[in-house]
C-alpha cells in the first residue's frame, strides 16, 4: 500500500484544528474501534467522500482538538488493514501521515472517494454521511435511494403505472423518429426491442422520448420551468418579472424549446454600463447545460428542472445529486449517465441535442470563455445540482484558473484547459508556472495536477482585479 509522509509546521496544525466536523471531515481518536472506522468509511464512500483524521480528539462538549497521534507508521496497521478487507472497489481511498513537527508522532489521514459501487463496513453494514453524522441505510427504502443516487439502478426503466402503448405508438413525436430513422423496422417490435415497454407499461425512459406529453403520466417531474427575476440578488417571489414559463412536451423538444426561451429572455436584459448593453451569453453553453440538466436529472424525484435568470446570471437546478463517482471536482473528466438509454436513444434523433457525448460541460466551458465570460459554477446541494452562469467579466487565463481553485482543492493539465480554452497542454503549464513562481499553486508529484499554496488564501484585487467576491 502505497503512502505519503508530510512534516506539518504549527501553522498548518493550527489550520487543521480549525477544519469543523461536517459533511466531509471526521476526527478520530486513534483508540477508535474497528467497527467504528468502518462505519466512518462506509459512509463518506456512500456520500460525496470524505477526509478522516486518526490520532486527533476532539473535545465532544467543547469541540477542542488535541493531536494525539500514533507513535511510528506501523502502529496504525490495523486500521490499514481494515481498509483491505472492505468487499468494495479498488482505489476509492488514499493515504497520507501527518507528522508533528516536534513530538514526532503520527496522523492517519484517510481520503475517501465517491465510488459508483456500495461500501460496507466489516459487517456488512451501510451509512451515509449526512452532515456530520454517519446515519444507517437500514431499510430498502433508503438502499432503494442510495443505489438511485449512485446509479446503480436507473429509474427510467420504471415502468408508468398509467402509461399505455398507444401513448409512444401513435405519438407524433414516434412517427416522425419511426419514418427517418427506422423506416424499415416495425415501430412496435423496435420499442420491444429496447427494453421500452414493461408488462404492457411504457417505462420512464419511453414516455420521457416517445410520448408527445408525457407530463400526463409523469406529473410534476417532466417539464421545466423557467423564471425571470428583476434583480441580481436572491430570488424573490416579489421579484418576478413575469409568470413563469412552462416548458413541456418530449425531452428533445424540451432542450431546444427551452434553450430558445431562455435566450430570447437574455436578450431582452440590458445592463447599465458607460451605456445601455445586451447582456450575452452563448448559446452553446445554455445548450449544453439545459440538455445536461434533461438528460442526467434524477427522474425519481418530484420536482420540475427550474432555469432562474437574473439580471446578472442564470441558475439551472436539476434534481437529484451526481450520479456514480462523479462529484463538483471531477464533472468535466468523469463520464457516469444516470439515465444511459435516455442519452443512448435520444442521440439518434436528428440534430440530437447531445451531438457530442460526454463533451457537453467542457463545450459550454469553452463558449465561455471564448466570450472571456467566468466559467460556469457547479454545486451540489443534498437533492439536487446547480449550475450557475454568470455574466462576469475574466481578464486572464491565470484569473480562469484561480476563479476555478476558490471552489476546488486541485486542478488538473485537462481541466485548466476546459476552463481557459487553452487548446495545448504546453501552453497551459505556462500558466501553471506563473501562478506557481507567485507561489500560489504547487505540483503535487506522482499524482500529476497541481494544489493551492498557503499563500493562495492571501490573493488580492490587486494582483488580480477580477477574482471572485
Amino acid at each position: 500500500m502505497q503512502y505519503h509522509t508530510k512534516t506539518l509546521s504549527e501553522k498548518e496544525i493550527l489550520k487543521l484544528f480549525d477544519i469543523e466536523e461536517d459533511h466531509f471531515n471526521d476526527y478520530k481518536s486513534k483508540d477508535i474501534s474497528g467497527k467504528g472506522f468502518s462505519k466512518i468509511i462506509s459512509a463518506f464512500g456512500n456520500a460525496s467522500g470524505g477526509e478522516i483524521y486518526l490520532g486527533i480528539r476532539e473535545e465532544k462538549d467543547t469541540k477542542i482538538k488535541h493531536w494525539e497521534g500514533f507513535p511510528d507508521i506501523e502502529s496504525s496497521n490495523n486500521f490499514l488493514q481494515i481498509l483491505d478487507s472492505l468487499p468494495q472497489v479498488e482505489d476509492f481511498y488514499d493515504i497520507d501521515y501527518l507528522k508533528h513537527p516536534t513530538l514526532n508522532t503520527y496522523v492517519l489521514k484517510v481520503s475517501i472517494f465517491k465510488t459508483q459501487a456500495i461500501v460496507y463496513t466489516t459487517d456488512k453494514k451501510v451509512f451515509i454521511r449526512k452532515g456530520a453524522q454517519s446515519l444507517p441505510v437500514d431499510t430498502p427504502e433508503k438502499m432503494r435511494r442510495l443505489e438511485l443516487d449512485k446509479g446503480i439502478t436507473s429509474y427510467e426503466n420504471e415502468p408508468v403505472g398509467d402509461s399505455q402503448i398507444d401513448d409512444v405508438i401513435a405519438s407524433d413525436i414516434y412517427k416522425i423518429f419511426s419514418e427517418r430513422i427506422i423506416p424499415e423496422v416495425d415501430p412496435t417490435k423496435w420499442i420491444q426491442k429496447q427494453r421500452l415497454i414493461v408488462n404492457d407499461k411504457i417505462t420512464v425512459a419511453g414516455e420521457l422520448l416517445f410520448a408527445d406529453e408525457p407530463q400526463v403520466c409523469l406529473p410534476k417531474r417532466s417539464s421545466i420551468k423557467i423564471f425571470r427575476y428583476k434583480t441580481s440578488g436572491v430570488a424573490d417571489r416579489d421579484m418576478l418579472a413575469e409568470q413563469p414559463i412552462t416548458v413541456e412536451g418530449c425531452a428533445y423538444q424540451q432542450i431546444y424549446e427551452a434553450v430558445a426561451k431562455t435566450k430570447d429572455i437574455i436578450e431582452s436584459i440590458r445592463k447599465l454600463g458607460e451605456r445601455f448593453e445586451a447582456i450575452e451569453y452563448p448559446e452553446e453553453t445554455l445548450h449544453e447545460i439545459i440538455t445536461n440538466a434533461v438528460l442526467h436529472r434524477d427522474y425519481s424525484i418530484t420536482t420540475d428542472i427550474q432555469i432562474r435568470i437574473f439580471d446578472n446570471r442564470v441558475e439551472v437546478e436539476s434534481p437529484g445529486k451526481l450520479p456514480g463517482h462523479v462529484t463538483v471536482n471531477n464533472i468535466l473528466s468523469a463520464q457516469s449517465a444516470r439515465n444511459p438509454k435516455i442519452v443512448r436513444l435520444i442521440n439518434k434523433f436528428p440534430n440530437a441535442p447531445n451531438k457530442d457525448v460526454g463533451e457537453g460541460l467542457n463545450t459550454a466551458f469553452d463558449a465561455m470563455t471564448k466570450l472571456r465570460l467566468k466559467v460556469p459554477q457547479i454545486q451540489e446541494t443534498d437533492n439536487a445540482v446547480l449550475v450557475i452562469i454568470k455574466h462576469e467579466k475574466l481578464a486572464s487565463p491565470e484569473e480562469l484558473i484561480i476563479a476555478y481553485l476558490v471552489d476546488h482543492d486541485t486542478i488538473k493539465n485537462s481541466i485548466g484547459r476546459a476552463v481557459t480554452g487553452i487548446k495545448s497542454e504546453n501552453t497551459m503549464k505556462t500558466v501553471f508556472y506563473k501562478l506557481r513562481d507567485r507561489g500560489f499553486i504547487q505540483l503535487v508529484r506522482g499524482y500529476n495536477y497541481w494544489e493551492k499554496t498557503d499563500n493562495f488564501g492571501q490573493l488580492t484585487t490587486e494582483q488580480f482585479p477580477n477574482l471572485p467576491k
